[in-house]
């Protein structure tokens, strides 16, 4: 009989561990390779990493249409995707939220946006949400900053763009021009991660 308790005392544990595991992903750190991605952009085609043969790398941006943060930071990722793409990091920005979540987010609604904004980079639907959890992002804007290497695609930075999302005139750290900057004059990047700052992803009921 006591056997039967341990056993099944061991086998809950292991089910409520890898549950856990399951719901809670683990997110990309410096060093790590990232995976490839193909997803639908809002002008109807399906884009992936690999079609950028001469990008360096891809300054990877998680973020979505009603969030107040990613609002907030909407020109800063569009004057990164201006001042990096002719230097070999352009922008790919993925929405990760569940539109029967936040409807605001819906692909619909993206097309809109990126048409008023004038998006000069892709805007990808993340609909299963499959990439958000591979790569670990919990918020909107969550930065990735990937270098093609040839062991594949390396994580140098992960976090927010700056430190201070409510006054772009009042920023004093400027996380990912920095690294991208570094990157380019081949330097190790010294800041390699901060705390991403937003909104929770939306992520899909039950």
């Amino acid at each position: 009989m006591k056997n039967v308790i341990k056993l099944t005392s061991v086998l809950c544990i292991s089910i409520i561990m890898l549950s856990f595991k399951l719901i809670s992903p683990k997110e990309y750190k410096p060093g790590d390779v990232a995976r490839d991605f193909k997803l639908k952009n809002v002008d109807g085609k399906m884009v992936s990493l690999t079609d950028f043969k001469e990008a360096k790398g891809f300054i990877v941006v998680f973020t979505c249409n009603h969030c107040p943060f990613s609002k907030a930071y909407e020109q800063r990722i569009i004057d990164l995707n201006k001042k990096y793409t002719s230097l070999g990091y352009p922008v790919i920005a993925v929405n990760p939220n569940d539109k029967n979540v936040q409807p605001d987010d819906s692909y619909d609604n993206m097309i809109i946006l990126a048409k008023e904004k004038n998006y000069t980079f892709p805007y990808l639907y993340d609909e299963t949400q499959e990439i958000a959890a591979a790569y670990g992002a919990l918020r909107t804007p969550h930065i990735y900053i990937i270098k093609k290497s040839k062991v594949g695609l390396i994580v140098k930075y992960v976090g927010a763009i700056d430190d201070n999302a409510d006054e772009p005139e009042a920023v004093k750290k400027k996380y990912v021009e920095d690294a991208v900057n570094e990157l380019i004059e081949s330097k190790p990047v010294t800041v390699a991660s901060t705390k991403a700052i937003g909104c929770s992803i939306k992520w899909k009921k039950e």
